[in-house]
C-alpha cells in the first residue's frame, strides 16, 4: 500500500469513529438537550421582547402578550426543526451538522470570562490554557525521559537504572490529585514560593495577563512532569533494551562504531514508533484527563470546565467539550499512525 493511500485509509477510519461519537452523544443526551433548546427559544424570544420597549409597550393586556410570546415560540421552533422528536434523521443530521461546524449552542449555566454564553466562545477561551499546560508538561515529561531511558537501557542493572526503575514505580502509583494537594501545601502554604491557585487574580484583558498566567502555571506543570516523567523513561528504556540485543547492533559494536552513536542515531531510531505512538496518546490522553488536574489547581482550562459543566448539568458544554476532546483524541492517534507508518513501512502494507 503506498503512503498516500495508507493517509486516506487511516482519515476514513478516523473521521468514522468522529461521527460514531457523535452519533452515541446524540442518542444518550437527545431528549434531555431536546427541552433545552427549547427553553433556549423561549428565554431568547422573552429577551428580545422585553429589550423593545416599542412592541412591549404595544400590548394592551398580558394576555396579548403572553399569546405573542408562544405564537413568536412556535415559529422559532418551528423554523428551527426542533417540532419533529430529536430521533428523527432530519434532527439527528442537523444536529451531527452543527456540532461539526462548531454551533453548539449557548449554554445553559456557565459563560466565559467576557460574559458570554455561546459554548464556541467559552470552548475557544479555556482550550488554549489547557493545550498550553499539557503540551508544556508532555515535552518536557518526553525530553527527560527519553534521554534518562536511553542512558538506563545503555547501563542495564547499573545505579540510575535501578533508581529510574524504582522512580517510575513510585511516582505513577500516586494520583494525581494527592500528589497536587501535597504540592500546594509545601509549596504554597509551608513555603509560599508559588500561588496556591492556578488562575490569575487579573482579569484576561489586562496586559499583563499572559505572565501571570504562566506565574500561576509553575506548580501544575512541575506536579505533572515530576508525576509522568519516570514512567517515560521506564518504557524507554524497555523500547531499547529489546533492540539493543538485535543481530544489527551487534554488528555496528564489532566494526568499531562508538557506542553512543549507536545507541543515539541507530538504537534509538529503530525505537521510534512505538515511543511516538506513546508519545501521541500520552498528549491526547492528558488532555481528556484533565479534569482531576485542572479541578485541584483551578486551573482555568478545559478541565475545570468540564467538572463544572458536569456539576451543573450544561449539557450544551458537555457535547462540546466532548466533541473537541474526542476530536483531539483522534488527531492525534492519525499522527500517530501517520509518523508510524512512515518510521516503519511495514505498516503501510497491512
Amino acid at each position: 500500500m503506498g503512503f498516500k493511500k495508507f493517509i486516506a485509509k487511516r482519515a476514513i477510519t478516523m473521521f468514522g469513529v468522529l461521527m460514531a461519537t457523535l452519533l452515541l452523544t446524540i442518542a444518550l443526551v437527545g431528549s434531555n438537550m431536546d427541552s433545552i433548546l427549547k427553553q433556549s427559544v423561549s428565554l431568547e424570544i422573552r429577551q428580545q421582547i422585553t429589550n423593545d420597549k416599542g412592541l412591549l409597550n404595544s400590548f394592551k393586556t398580558t394576555n396579548d402578550l403572553d399569546l405573542y410570546i408562544q405564537n413568536q415560540i412556535k415559529q422559532r421552533i418551528s423554523s428551527l426543526g426542533l417540532d419533529e422528536p430529536w430521533y428523527s434523521p432530519h434532527r439527528i443530521g442537523l444536529s451531527m451538522y452543527k456540532i461539526l461546524t462548531l454551533d453548539f449552542g449557548h449554554a445553559k449555566f456557565l459563560t466565559s470570562d467576557t460574559g458570554s454564553s455561546d459554548v464556541k466562545e467559552i470552548i475557544l477561551e479555556k482550550l488554549p490554557r489547557t493545550i498550553l499546560l499539557f503540551t508544556t508538561a508532555t515535552a518536557i515529561i518526553s525530553v527527560v525521559g527519553i534521554f534518562l531511558g536511553t542512558i538506563s537501557a545503555s547501563k542495564l542493572n547499573s545505579k540510575i537504572d535501578k533508581i529510574t526503575s524504582s522512580f517510575a514505580i513510585i511516582s505513577s502509583s500516586f494520583p494525581v490529585w494527592w500528589v497536587g494537594v501535597l504540592m500546594i501545601f509545601v509549596f504554597a502554604f509551608l513555603y509560599p514560593v508559588f500561588p496556591a491557585r492556578a488562575t490569575p487574580d487579573i482579569p484576561p484583558t489586562d496586559p499583563g495577563y499572559l505572565i501571570s498566567l504562566l506565574n500561576h502555571m509553575a506548580l501544575p506543570l512541575i506536579t505533572l512532569v515530576l508525576i509522568g516523567f519516570g514512567s517515560w523513561a521506564y518504557l524507554v528504556r524497555n523500547f531499547l533494551v529489546g533492540v539493543l540485543q538485535e543481530d544489527f547492533i551487534v554488528a555496528k559494536k564489532v566494526i568499531g562504531i562508538d557506542d553512543k552513536r549507536i545507541l543515539f542515531s541507530h538504537a534509538l531510531k529503530n525505537a521510534a514508533p512505538p515511543i511516538v505512538t506513546v508519545l501521541a496518546l500520552s498528549l491526547s490522553g492528558s488532555l481528556g484527563g484533565a479534569i482531576i488536574t485542572e479541578a485541584v489547581f483551578d486551573w482555568p482550562g478545559m478541565g475545570r470546565l468540564y467538572y463544572e459543566a458536569i456539576g451543573v448539568l450544561d449539557l450544551p458544554v458537555i457535547i462540546g467539550a466532548t466533541y473537541v476532546l474526542t476530536a483531539f483524541f483522534l488527531v492525534s492517534v492519525f499522527v500517530a499512525d501517520i509518523l508510524y507508518g512512515y518510521f516503519d513501512p511495514r505498516v503501510r502494507r497491512q
